[in-house]
């Protein structure tokens, strides 16, 4: 039995792995008391008596915590962005080719994608190893996600019970265009720059739209919205935790995709819209989900051996 240790256990993404933890006899949890949870020489202990740690910390205190490690047999699963573009760290995504699977079976240093960009890497990546969007297409992404994504201090000012007005609205931030997740946007896709991102916060608590908009006539040469369906559903086809969505599934939403429809689930749903112009790819998933908590215990799973579903909601 595998021994288990979560750094960072009591936030947002700490709590909703030890929920996908209820039930299992196949890993022991090493429990580390709240009082010395942020005891340096006790996590030290904890993390090397582990078999496998997760990382639920700030970036600064994740790197702070890889120096503990002692023990060249312990696999550390990092949920920040810290050692997402990092050498010699796989990344934790194994739908997108045989290779990022092995390499999560195989490491001993895993780095979770980030939620947006798991929305946005899901579209871009095999249309790019599949020849179908230039690496110098001017790519562009818009996206909307519940507050849940922001940490426990946001979740605070969007759940008090005085707040301001203008949390009853979407808001558009990362203005400035250096959202954290557009580093591994680029380098995980293999595009030339960095893409334009404008992703929104909304009052709800958790998931996510991602949505990336392209000109058919910039794309590969005969792309049409069936030819760019049809590339995701052979791509993602053996894979239970990415859904291709049918031609015209968004008419049953009455041709809405609500950001909160996939709150509690661990996979992510494509939907492929728009007309021969103007073509849009959609992914929804949840935040907490495949964009975080669900897609560290698929990569545990991968490591131990079992089902990737195991613990999991799909």
């Amino acid at each position: 039995m595998k021994k288990v240790f979560v750094d960072g256990s009591e936030g947002t993404t700490g709590l909703r792995i030890f929920e996908r933890f209820e039930g299992r006899t196949d890993i022991e949890i090493l429990r580390i008391p709240t009082e010395l949870r942020k005891d340096p020489t006790e996590v030290k202990k904890y993390i090397n008596e582990s078999d496998i740690t997760f990382l639920c910390l700030p970036d600064a205190a994740a790197r702070e915590a890889v120096a503990l490690v002692e023990n060249d047999q312990t696999v550390i699963i990092d949920t920040s962005t810290a050692h997402r573009t990092v050498k010699g760290w796989a990344y934790g995504y194994p739908e997108l080719s045989a290779a990022h699977r092995e390499a999560i079976k195989t490491s001993k240093r895993i780095a979770v994608p980030g939620c947006y960009a798991t929305g946005f890497i899901t579209i871009a990546y095999p249309m790019i190893a599949k020849g179908m969007l230039p690496t110098n297409y001017p790519v562009s992404s818009f996206a909307l996600s519940g507050y849940s994504g922001a940490g426990k201090k946001t979740i605070a000012v969007y759940e008090a019970d005085e707040r301001d007005c203008e949390l009853d609205a979407p808001r558009e931030y990362a203005l400035s265009q250096k959202h954290k997740h557009l580093e591994e946007m680029q380098k995980i896709t293999g595009l030339d720059r960095m893409p334009l991102f404008s992703p929104f916060i909304c009052d709800y608590y958790s998931g996510m739209v991602v949505t990336l908009p392209f000109y058919a006539d910039l794309l590969a040469k005969g792309t049409t919205l069936q030819s760019v369906h049809e590339l995701f559903a052979q791509y993602y086809e053996k894979e239970p935790f990415v859904k291709v969505m049918p031609f015209g599934k968004e008419a049953d939403y009455n041709g809405f995709l609500a950001g909160n429809a996939c709150a509690g689930w661990d996979g992510i749903e494509i939907y492929v819209t728009g007309n021969e112009d103007r073509i849009l790819v959609s992914t929804r998933f949840d935040n907490l989900g495949k964009g975080a908590s669900g897609a560290a215990v698929q990569c545990l799973n991968i490591i131990l051996g079992c089902e990737e579903s195991t613990g999991l909601v799909l």
